[in-house]
């Protein structure tokens, strides 16, 4: 793997920027879940030095993209059903929390701009054409789209802890293709209409609907992607030795 080196600038920013690369190849599949990220291997592809790939490292690992473990080094974290669950939650209960608040507090230009970013999402074609990938500039849109709705709730911190979540969100749902499988109704519609009619309880209830189904459609395609059990490769190890194993 080789990539342009990123250039000369500050340590920070080189560091932020091999964060932004690094998150976005796990988000993508690119690094796959459990895969080792070795530092001087990831220093080779972006050009630079070893302390600016550790420190965005560490980044991930708080963010829990990435998972250290002490004489092993660093792993993309797996996935898992419990993971999310526990994210499909948490979700819910701040994205809820947020939207109330914005609803209660949002003013004009807050219901302007939630329009327009839903104006934005909805004109933006979703796959590529001819290929079965999600158009990037429909996932910039989706992503402001889910901002707006939140942003007027007085809180910079929450509103950035639920961007943090649909980081973590969008690893497992782009590995579901789920768009597919979004096309039974418009179901951001429904929120945004909700939340400008000032319907606080329908329109939470309409994103935690969201949310749960994203997470139910992920379900279904998550043991495709979820690294094998030591005891799961040990039994297909046993198999592929027995001289009469049935071929698979």
């Amino acid at each position: 793997m080789s990539q342009r080196p990123l250039g000369e600038t500050s340590g920070s920013t080189l560091a932020t920027r091999i964060f932004a690369e690094i998150q976005a190849r796990i988000i993508s599949g690119a690094f796959r879940p459990g895969q080792k990220l070795r530092v001087r291997e990831l220093a080779e592809t972006f050009g630079t030095g070893l302390s600016p790939v550790r420190e965005a490292l560490n980044r991930l690992s708080r963010d829990g993209f990435v998972s250290q473990m002490d004489q092993r080094g660093f792993f993309v974290t797996p996935v898992s059903e419990q993971d999310l669950d526990e994210l499909t939650r948490a979700r819910c209960w701040l994205n809820e929390r947020a939207l109330r608040e914005s609803i209660a507090r949002g003013d004009e230009t807050w219901e302007e701009n939630l329009v327009i970013a839903f104006h934005r999402m909805s004109r933006t074609p979703r796959w590529v054409a001819e290929t079965d990938e999600v158009n990037p500039e429909w996932e910039q849109a989706h992503r402001l789209f889910h901002r707006r709705l939140i942003e007027a709730c007085g809180s910079r911190w929450i509103v950035e802890f639920c961007e943090q979540m649909f980081d973590a969100a969008d690893r497992y749902r782009r590995m579901a293709r789920l768009a597919k499988d979004a096309k039974m109704r418009d179901e951001h519609r429904e929120i945004m209409d909700a939340a400008l009619a000032r319907d606080a309880d329908l329109a939470a209830s309409l994103l935690n609907q969201h949310f749960q189904r994203t997470a139910e459609l992920c379900r279904g395609e998550l043991h495709r992607f979820a690294p094998a059990t030591p005891a799961a490769r040990q039994r297909s190890s046993r198999r592929s030795a027995r001289p009469d194993a049935p071929p698979h």
